[in-house]
């Protein structure tokens, strides 16, 4: 071999090593996913994962690192098609599989199924639900993303039943998670110097007429009605409330949200005496209206919902307790550091206003709702409400 072919021989391997050097710099961090992405709760789903990749998109984008390490997160994402069956069989194929750190999923049934062996398995929790049981199980890997909807209930009930009077109708969905908003409602209505007057739930998810089930409701006279499942049928026992005469307020379980069920309804005026969670769209702080800018102008014409925003400063959040843990992979490690990294998340990304998560997994912060008073949605702090 001449001097000339073993010179550029060496060039060429150098320049493969240097080529290898920056992929070895990398770590490719996998963030797994279950949830429902056919039937009827597909929209919900792909809501939820999309808040997901949007902060991953933008962690990416970024040149995010752990530990001196440039970091790069790629979502999988499995259908359980909202069955918690489903979702334990994805949760093992993420972990064993993929080798997730952290699994998200946006329903609890499923949070509940995941937890049977996510502590275990050293896996990650970010359960998108408000039911207060999944942060009260004892589960060391678990971070609730949404506020718990117990805090609700006692400022809604104050607020409608200052406004309208002491008689409620219950006239919610039967699906599990409006049963559990429906068992805290009733004892506060009733603490509170009320008095229930009806008592019939509704299967919102089967039906798209509820004149009879609303009849049933109204014949008791109540001064307030408890409503809520998906948005769209929540709209419908609305309007067909209002159809039939009722003049009183609503409260609205947090599943609902004001904006979706205001087309159906009409207006916001429909709405009026109407207590519910804020919606993104109408939500006035600076933060939130660029991040719906930045949002709008990937997603153009689809306007994001809580679903989107929450899970966006969920993997936030997350991200962070890595960077702050030093590691991508310790799930005990990155848990024990979400405390840190919320308190030091930048208020661009901390959608949710968290201030503090507790030792069982809870987030908390200070939460902003809406009420529809003068045929117009105003925002207000829950803390505030019914005083």
């Amino acid at each position: 071999m001449t001097m000339n072919r073993r010179i550029a021989t060496a060039a060429v391997a150098l320049s493969a090593l240097a080529a290898c050097l920056p992929a070895a710099a990398q770590e490719v961090v996998k963030i797994g996913f279950s949830g429902p992405l056919s039937g009827g709760a597909a929209q919900y789903g792909k809501n939820t994962l999309d808040g997901l990749k949007f902060a991953v998109d933008e962690l990416n984008a970024e040149n995010f690192q752990v530990g001196g390490k440039k970091v790069t997160f790629d979502v999988v994402a499995l259908d359980d098609k909202y069955n918690p069956s489903e979702t334990a069989i994805n949760f093992q194929r993420l972990v064993q599989e993929s080798k997730t750190p952290v699994v998200m999923c946006p329903h609890s049934g499923g949070g509940f199924a995941i937890q049977t062996s996510n502590d275990r398995l050293n896996a990650l929790l970010l359960s998108y639900t408000s039911v207060p049981k999944i942060t009260a199980m004892g589960n060391k890997h678990t971070m609730r993303i949404p506020p718990d909807f117990s805090a609700y209930v006692k400022p809604f009930v104050a607020y409608t039943m200052k406004r309208f009077g002491k008689n409620l109708a219950i006239a919610g969905a039967d699906h599990e998670y409006a049963k559990e908003w429906t068992a805290l409602v009733k004892p506060a209505w009733e603490a509170a110097g009320g008095k229930i007057v009806a008592d019939n739930p509704m299967s919102y998810n089967r039906s798209t007429d509820f004149y009879s089930g609303v009849s049933k409701a109204l014949a008791a006279k109540p001064d307030v009605m408890f409503i809520g499942g998906a948005s769209e049928p929540t709209g419908l026992v609305a309007k067909q409330a209002r159809d039939l005469g009722f003049k009183g307020g609503f409260i609205v379980m947090d599943q609902a949200k004001l904006n979706e069920m205001k087309p159906i309804v009409g207006s916001y005026a429909a709405l009026e005496g109407a207590v519910g969670v804020l919606p993104v769209m109408e939500d006035n702080s600076a933060n939130v209206k660029a991040w719906v800018a930045r949002w709008m102008q990937k997603y153009p014409g689809r306007e994001p919902g809580s679903e989107a925003s929450l899970n966006y400063t969920a993997m936030r959040v997350t991200a962070l307790a890595m960077q702050l843990a030093g590691t991508t992979s310790d799930a005990t490690a990155i848990r024990a550091k979400l405390g840190e990294a919320i308190k030091k998340l930048p208020a661009a990304q901390n959608l949710a206003n968290y201030d503090a998560i507790d030792a069982n997994g809870g987030t908390s912060g200070d939460i902003r709702v809406a009420v529809v008073e003068g045929g117009k949605l105003k925002e207000v702090k829950l803390t505030e409400l019914g005083k």
